[in-house]
């Protein structure tokens, strides 16, 4: 190895700049080099909810964290090692998570008196040039002028060429890590193949950093880091939204049902319907509603048709949809609703994570409306929820609603996709006809799980009528008799908790079964609270971690879990939803760990948290 190389373990680089500087690109680029290289990797794209930002301001800000490592890793970092700054108001939002000693790539062009005014900096103060920035390693590049002067031979207005300022910074980036560009180049041909001045214009721009880190004497250090020590097999990049589209169209194919998917655009759940609109080759339906109302309703719909109906949204969403999930919940029939939360109430933070939905999911309907609710963890775990979304709604004949964030959602993992034989079989049984000793046809005749009969409309002698009002048991005549009112409420609510014998039982994911204290997560806490108590466990503390995936019916051992320490933590990226659950159902004095500033809970701060609750008996 040369003499300027050094092989670090991991680094952490944030990518920040205005919405339109390209920084999602520029990550998910650099991401996307990573995982060729078969490092382990986690990403967290952060990004303004204005669809145009106002440029140069601290509201505009774009920014794309991308941890890499040799080691396996489970959340993006807490403090980078790199902030790429592309403008002063980049620099001030995020100078706070840079490591002391860290690098700034700041571009020079970006610190002019108009954007150090826009970024609130005072009149005659730039942090470039007055010494506040010492104890970082500052590296300053007039990244627009290089890249006008790479392109000066291309006859595009200057405005266009500077939108290829994020290519040069990632060719630098590529040079300063050890990277191929190949991959981004022929990205960039895939998507620019018809435009051949923009793709000119990037691909010069790229190779124009690339060459200036090359040739220049100013830098001399370069970094690699060596390729992550995983369980052999094929591995991908995946997003969260991503995995949980394979997930549902891999449920679609083992259960030999069409999927339909009704939908109403929302961030940040949008990309579910554009990535499984790409799948009609799998007999995919995707159907853009006017409305919320329409999307799950005509979701009821194809349910009932003997489809896999599936209706994704965000919060604001899930209210609108409310009243029809209390049809389906009358009815009875197989529904997926994803929920992929962000901030709120209202519209809120529509680009920020959050776990602010629980309580909603749970509870949010009108009447006694049982649900059961199922959390993904991490973006490749949305392909196994998903996946058990569709068995649980089909095999027990009841909506189910399936929890992801705006974290999960676009943050990104390497996956090891399973062979389509390895997944467990879902099945699925129609009646097509009528039952020994039935001379008719009885729709809410149940099984010993308590399920009533899935018939498509038209089956001979199975014709039957469905709808809101309250059914009478057996016959599913309208009933107005107060007693069935009680029994069918009953019922439906003894279903949904039978679903309990039907699901694994509670593990922990580390630590001893007997302690001081449980860290009990769902959701997208599962990466710091992992990574915390991996810590505090090498520390010697006493500290075990659980983590639910079925929030509604728990598994039925949570509770003998529960029972086995003497303190219960459960963090939350909420105001604390969870814990007044199981406070409820396990009469159990939970303390939670609260953090609701659109960003995930760090594994620092949780370590220190633990460690004041261990310090307290």
């Amino acid at each position: 190895m040369p003499d300027n190389q050094e092989v670090l373990s991991e680094v952490i680089i944030k990518f920040a700049g205005d919405s339109g500087d390209g920084m999602q690109l520029t990550g998910s680029q650099f991401t996307t080099s990573s995982a060729l290289l078969g490092l382990d990797l986690a990403t967290f794209p952060d990004f303004p909810a204005e669809i145009r930002a106002p440029i140069g301001t601290l509201p505009g800000v774009s920014g794309f964290q991308l941890r890499i490592s040799t080691n396996p890793i489970f959340t993006p970092g807490d403090d980078c090692d790199v902030l790429v700054a592309m403008n002063a108001a980049a620099l001030k939002v995020n100078l706070k998570g840079l490591k002391k000693g860290g690098k700034i790539i700041a571009n020079t062009d970006g610190f002019d008196s108009k954007n150090l005014r826009l970024a609130n900096y005072p009149d005659g103060v730039n942090p470039l040039e007055d010494n506040s920035l010492e104890g970082y390693e500052v590296i300053k590049m007039d990244v627009t002028k290089m890249t006008r002067e790479a392109l000066k031979d291309i006859t595009m207005g200057t405005k266009e060429k500077d939108r290829a300022k994020n290519m040069f910074v990632l060719g630098f980036l590529y040079w300063m890590y050890n990277r191929d560009m190949d991959n981004t180049i022929n990205f960039l041909t895939e998507k620019f193949g018809k435009k051949p001045e923009i793709l000119e214009s990037n691909v010069k721009a790229l190779k124009s950093g690339y060459n200036f880190g090359d040739t220049t004497e100013t830098f001399t250090h370069r970094y690699s880091v060596d390729k992550a020590k995983m369980e052999p097999g094929t591995y991908r990049s995946i997003m969260g939204n991503q995995a949980l589209t394979y997930g549902l169209i891999a449920a679609s194919q083992k259960s030999e049902l069409p999927l339909f998917l009704g939908s109403y655009p929302i961030t940040p759940a949008s990309d579910i319907l554009h990535e499984l609109s790409r799948y009609k080759n799998f007999g995919i339906k995707t159907f853009q509603a006017e409305d919320e109302i329409a999307a799950i309703t005509s979701a009821i719909g194809a349910s009932y048709g003997g489809a896999i109906g599936l209706t994704t949204t965000s919060g604001p969403g899930m209210a609108l949809k409310a009243e029809a999930m209390g049809l389906a919940v009358m009815l009875e029939i197989p529904l997926v609703i994803v929920n992929v939360q962000r901030g709120g109430p209202s519209t809120g933070l529509p680009t920020k994570t959050e776990q602010s939905d629980l309580l909603q999911a749970y509870y949010g309907r009108n009447g006694e409306c049982p649900m059961p609710v199922i959390a993904a963890n991490s973006p490749s775990d949305c392909f196994e929820v998903a996946y058990e979304a569709v068995r649980i709604a089909v095999q027990h004949m009841t909506p189910v609603i399936l929890l992801s964030d705006g974290y999960i959602a676009n943050g990104a993992e390497p996956w090891r996709f399973p062979a389509s034989e390895n997944l467990p079989p879902i099945h699925v049984k129609f009646k097509t006809e009528l039952w020994d000793g039935e001379d008719k046809f009885q729709p809410y005749l149940r099984d010993d799980k308590l399920v009533r009969p899935w018939v498509v409309p038209g089956t001979p002698a199975l014709e039957h009528r469905i709808g809101g009002l309250e059914k009478q048991n057996i016959t599913g005549n309208i009933s107005y008799d107060s007693d069935n009112h009680e029994l069918m409420v009953k019922i439906r609510q003894e279903k949904v908790d039978k679903i309990a014998h039907y699901v694994p039982k509670q593990q922990l994911d580390s630590g001893a079964a007997v302690g001081k204290i449980l860290i009990l997560g769902w959701g997208s806490t599962y990466g710091s609270i992992k990574s915390a108590c991996i810590e505090l466990q090498a520390q010697g503390h006493a500290v075990s971690h659980a983590h639910l995936r079925y929030v509604r019916p728990f598994p039925e051992n949570l509770g003998d879990i529960i029972k086995n320490f003497e303190k219960i933590i459960i963090p939350e990226i909420n105001n604390g939803q969870l814990i007044k659950i199981i406070r409820d159902v396990y009469l159990v004095d939970a303390k939670g760990y609260n953090k609701i500033k659109g960003v995930p809970i760090t594994k620092s701060e949780l370590v220190e948290f633990i460690k004041e609750e261990l310090s307290n008996g």
